[in-house]
């Protein structure tokens, strides 16, 4: 084949990955192709029985022919290719490209044509110390020119320095970087701590959060957080440093993607500190100790305890034969049950089987810490316990979780108000005195329940239910065959035509008293449903004295009707306010369409566009535009679907609800369905 050659390999069962598809396809391929008019390449070696493939070739076959379920094989060939001279070795051009592609971000220009000698010379400058990457680029030798360009490929294929960093990290599996992909967690529960762990950072109250994590070569969990902050966010992370393969690359992976990162400083006894509001984040076993049992899982979850003061907070996960499940090693169980007298164990929650790729039978658990119940005695704390051991982590109950996390932070007045879809408060005292399992499945009618009660709600349910004006009616409208087309354009267009207009939201105070009624409502991240922080007031709807608010925010102003309320963190998402009068709370924003002119807008369009972007640059979204006169006919009839969906999900709510009271109640032989059902 007549393809550009390179230093570059590739074997049969890499081009199956790269491609997704089976290994015998690609062989398919190969004899299919022979004698027409693109042939599959030739192999160039044969190495300990396998065939290798100069990846250019192949590429440019590809390319060709289009073959496979990627559309981007060729652009991520660079990252399933490999050097020839780390062929039997995939760990060390793990360990080479990371550096490498390390030391351009650092350096900020690309490194192919560096000689040997200015590689080296430019990594002893970024790393005087031999902190993350001097030594590997140093074991290079007179491979790193060619490494060096492989790197350079990689970054162009992935766009970013960052993801091409991210490309090789998803690859550890392949890549036999065991004490990496033996410790990975699964997407969800990645998703679940850093999601709380930016939900308890709210607390703090300022752009320049503070991350901590103390592991030794964890990095998971600390990118997850970086990407779900704000866009203006300016987080510290303090890590652990070391000499290990894994604490070496954890740190070149925090520095590719630029954050501010400061070292984190230990006594020989493993003891720390961290003297400002910080949010501890770790998941254990982390790379560096892989083998970590959970005696000492839970004597370095107690070194983050002892040094915390009440500004500071954390997310720790952990298999639950440590954090929740009965305990076998003897003395850790007088560990975790110090931890937990301590007051600041404030959330316990078992996770199901699954979530550690590497182990799929292993069963993960979740601990939040905080301050302690000051004003409450020992004998009356409570901490907050679920159980999904059999519940999948999908994004609702990821969300749904996170929410009744955040509301652990709270006084008991906090947690009552708030309608927890997992969690139950159970007295601290009661967790002690097991000797056992720290976490019990319990049905939801608990052996207190007033059947009297029930049996009225019961009543009140059915009644609501089966009322006429609850009954849908007909849809006043039908549809036909259009002869118009399609027509968008970008955020950032309409904004320079003038057609939309951005609004900032207001950073409010921490500790703002909220108003119960008649003040402004607050529209932020709970109420666009990512989050955000209930525990500032009521859960149903949060609203803000128009005295409290000029006094403290004179600059603030209110929202008006029709404006589009949208955050992109964690994902992108947005509400129509209909009536207008509302304080944004950042990082919600606004943007409002303009009366005189609204180019083709509709405020109820334009949210859903948001509500279905794929990226978070908001500039960059394509909103659809519809004429005026078709906008005209079709505002109403979005209202009116809008009223049907909302009675809908309200009668959804209400059958759920009574379909829980019923089969409770029954089972446990305080109620009785008389019913009138013809089965027949």
């Amino acid at each position: 084949m007549n393809g550009q050659s390179t230093t570059l390999c590739i074997s049969l069962a890499e081009i199956a990955t790269l491609t997704r598809v089976k290994r015998p396809v690609v062989s398919m391929w190969r004899r299919r192709s022979q004698g027409t008019a693109t042939p599959f390449p030739e192999p160039i070696k044969l190495n300990r029985g396998q065939y290798l493939f100069d990846a250019g070739q192949v590429r440019e076959w590809l390319v060709t022919t289009q073959h496979g379920n990627n559309p981007q094989a060729p652009d991520d060939m660079a990252a399933f290719a490999r050097h020839d001279s780390s062929r039997t070795d995939p760990k060390a051009a793990f360990v080479a490209l990371t550096a490498l592609i390390t030391l351009r971000r650092l350096v900020g220009e690309p490194l192919a044509g560096m000689a040997a000698d200015d590689l080296l010379d430019a990594a002893d400058d970024i790393d005087p110390d031999n902190d993350f990457l001097y030594s590997e680029i140093e074991a290079l030798g007179g491979d790193a020119m060619d490494f060096a360009a492989r790197a350079d490929l990689l970054i162009e294929a992935a766009y970013s320095p960052e993801a091409a960093f991210e490309t090789l990290m998803r690859e550890r599996f392949r890549s036999g970087l065991r004490d990496h992909a033996d410790t990975a967690l699964a997407g969800p529960a990645i998703d679940l701590a850093a999601m709380t762990a930016v939900e308890l950072s709210n607390h703090s109250n300022t752009r320049e959060p503070v991350f901590v994590d103390p592991t030794s070569g964890g990095s998971d969990l600390l990118v997850a957080v970086l990407h779900r902050l704000p866009e203006d966010a300016d987080p510290r992370l303090l890590t652990r440093s070391g000499r290990d393969a894994a604490s070496r690359t954890a740190l070149r992976r925090l520095l590719v993607h630029g954050v501010h990162r400061e070292r984190l400083h230990f006594t020989n006894s493993g003891e720390f500190s961290v003297a400002e509001p910080a949010v501890h984040v770790a998941s254990y076993p982390p790379p560096g100790a892989p083998e970590m049992r959970a005696m000492r899982i839970l004597a370095d979850i107690e070194n983050t305890v002892l040094q915390m003061d009440d500004s500071q907070r954390g997310v720790i996960v952990a298999p639950a034969v440590a954090l929740t499940d009965a305990l076998e090693e003897p003395g850790s169980g007088a560990v975790r049950a110090a931890l937990l007298r301590s007051g600041r164990v404030r959330a316990i929650i078992r996770l199901p089987a699954g979530l550690v790729p590497a182990k799929t039978r292993q069963a993960l658990a979740l601990w939040v810490l905080g301050p302690a119940h000051a004003s409450v005695p020992i004998a009356e704390r409570w901490t907050m316990v679920a159980d999904l051991s059999d519940t999948a982590l999908s994004h609702d109950t990821v969300q749904d979780l996170v929410g009744d996390l955040a509301v652990s932070m709270g006084s008991a007045s906090t947690i009552r108000a708030h309608a927890m879809r997992f969690a139950r408060i159970v007295p601290t005292s009661r967790l002690l005195a097991r000797r056992g399992a720290l976490v019990r499945q319990v049905s939801g009618l608990g052996p207190d329940a007033d059947a009297s009660e029930q049996a009225v709600r019961a009543d009140r349910l059915l009644a609501q239910l089966n009322s006429p004006a609850a009954a849908p009616g007909p849809l006043p409208f039908a549809l036909s065959l259009g002869h118009g087309s399609s027509a968008t354009a970008t955020v950032d267009e309409l904004l320079s035509q003038e057609h939309l207009r951005y609004v900032r939201g207001v950073r409010l105070i921490a500790g703002l008293p909220l108003a119960d009624d008649g003040g402004a409502r607050v529209l932020g991240l709970t109420e666009l449903g990512l989050g955000g922080t209930p525990g500032r007031g009521d859960s149903a709807e949060r609203r803000i004295n128009r005295l409290v608010l000029a006094a403290n925010h004179p600059q603030a102003r209110l929202s008006e009707p029709g404006d589009v309320v949208f955050a992109t963190v964690p994902t992108p998402s947005a509400m129509v306010d209909a009536e207008g009068g509302s304080v944004i709370e950042y990082p919600a924003r606004v943007l409002r369409i303009s009366e005189k002119d609204p180019g083709g807008l509709m405020p109820e369009m334009l949210a859903a566009d948001i509500n279905s972007a794929a990226t978070k640059d908001w500039r960059n979204w394509a909103l659809r535009l519809v004429p005026h006169a078709t906008a005209q006919q079709l505002r109403p009839v979005l209202a009116q679907l809008e009223r049907e969906e909302a009675a809908a999900r309200l009668r959804l709510e209400r059958l759920t609800e009574l379909t829980t009271i019923i089969r409770d109640g029954v089972s446990a032989g305080g109620l009785v369905v008389d019913a009138t059902i013809d089965l027949t």
